[in-house]
């Protein structure tokens, strides 16, 4: 049981908010009669909120070396969330609680990723675990919409209450075997290890930047594909879902084959093989003509968005010392790369190709550039992985240095 701990407080998690942030918007209508244009602003101040939230938060846990007991709080502020969206018809209430409860509430998971790194968590356990959230994402949406349809747009409330309690319960259950294992000898896994190889600040924002690229193609991609079908394709907009829900259904198996075999390759040349197939998959759909095309391009899409979601974050805390830090960093690429790809689209719909078709072309670029930023920085000496069992047996092994030579900092 100990062994589906891990898998099972990651799919808890991912369903809390990929039940909650899909279903937001039509809550904020539904329940507190709010505007398109107040939609819009709540949702800006609900995402600053959460940008702020999974910086202050992991660097907190970081200075306190502990990530589960700050989890357990943000599992609290989840449910508390529910509850007083729940029990309010007030509109000001509701946005107040989106800030100072949902904003941190979300940090969940950045703290998970935050305690592998610390509980000695080989890379394959990351992309596994990633892979478990994926699932939630695929399967949380068509939840919601579901539960709404069937009892009414409270009752997704409940659900998110309940899962929360859920949460809350696994992460409880992974403190307590965190308390166990501390009570052993100290594992050299959990301390930084000699393959990590922590950058200069100059060169992390290198990384930074590199990673805001790749998130802001993929966002952009997502964002316009409504439009590229309907408009140079000229399908029925159901094929723009099914090309997204394809490309959602394929990460989830993309992650697990990248977790089995990423122990063998450098992070840096997983990532670099990745964006190829990322290029190649904007300047298909750049010449795409008909929906054979734009379905078998979602392969290449897929295996891309799977590299950069389950390696990136491995890569993030190898070259970040502090675990919190790391998390919350590449978290935050995301969400600075969904700003970005506004620009994105609005210049990349100028170029030669004309319209969207363009702003592939431009994505395609755009990924070019960043894995040359990765390519140019020194992060190509890490030695591949030997596999542990980190998470799966939680068992501490004996130090393989010297006590001194693995202090935290």
């Amino acid at each position: 049981m100990e062994r589906l701990l891990v898998p099972s407080t990651a799919l808890l998690w991912g369903l809390q908010f990929s039940l909650l942030n899909p279903a937001l918007a039509l809550l904020l209508v539904a329940l507190f009669g709010a505007s398109a244009a107040q939609v819009g602003e709540i949702l800006a101040v609900y995402n600053a909120s959460g940008f702020v939230a999974s910086l202050a938060l992991p660097a907190y846990a970081d200075r306190r070396h502990d990530y589960l007991r700050p989890m357990l709080a943000c599992g609290v502020l989840t449910l508390a969330l529910a509850g007083l969206l729940a029990g309010t018809r007030s509109l000001p209430v509701a946005v107040v609680g989106l800030v100072l409860l949902g904003g941190p509430a979300g940090v969940g998971v950045s703290l998970l990723f935050a305690h592998l790194k610390q509980a000695g968590a080989c890379r394959s356990d990351v992309v596994n675990t990633r892979a478990v959230f994926s699932f939630a994402w695929v399967a949380g949406p068509p939840v919601a919409s579901l539960v709404i349809s069937a009892s009414g747009t409270q009752a997704v409330l409940l659900v998110i209450g309940a899962v929360a309690v859920l949460a809350t319960t696994s992460t409880a259950a992974l403190l307590q075997r965190h308390r166990r294992a501390q009570e052993e000898p100290l594992r050299a896994a959990g301390q930084p290890s000699t393959r990590d190889a922590a950058l200069s600040r100059a060169a992390i924002v290198v990384v930074l930047v590199a990673f805001v690229a790749l998130q802001a193609t993929d966002n952009a991609a997502v964002s316009l594909m409504t439009l590229f079908v309907t408009r140079p394709l000229q399908l029925d907009v159901g094929w723009a879902g099914a090309a997204l829900g394809l490309a959602a259904a394929l990460e989830i198996p993309a992650l697990l084959l990248i977790g089995r075999y990423a122990h063998r390759v450098p992070d840096v040349r997983i990532i670099a093989g990745g964006s190829v197939l990322g290029m190649a998959y904007y300047a298909g759909m750049a010449y795409a003509t008909g929906p054979a095309v734009l379905l078998a391009l979602q392969v290449l899409n897929a295996a891309f968005f799977a590299v950069v979601a389950g390696v990136g974050i491995s890569l993030f805390q190898r070259v970040i010392p502090r675990p919190g830090l790391a998390s919350g960093l590449y978290t935050n690429t995301r969400r600075i790369g969904a700003i970005v790809s506004g620009p994105v689209i609005a210049l990349g719909s100028v170029g030669q190709l004309g319209g969207y078709r363009s702003v592939f072309g431009a994505c395609a670029l755009l990924t070019a550039f960043a894995v040359l930023l990765l390519v140019a920085l020194p992060l190509g000496r890490e030695q591949p992985e030997t596999p542990t069992s980190a998470v799966e047996d939680p068992r501490p092994a004996r130090p393989a240095v010297s006590p001194e030579r693995t202090r935290l900092p």
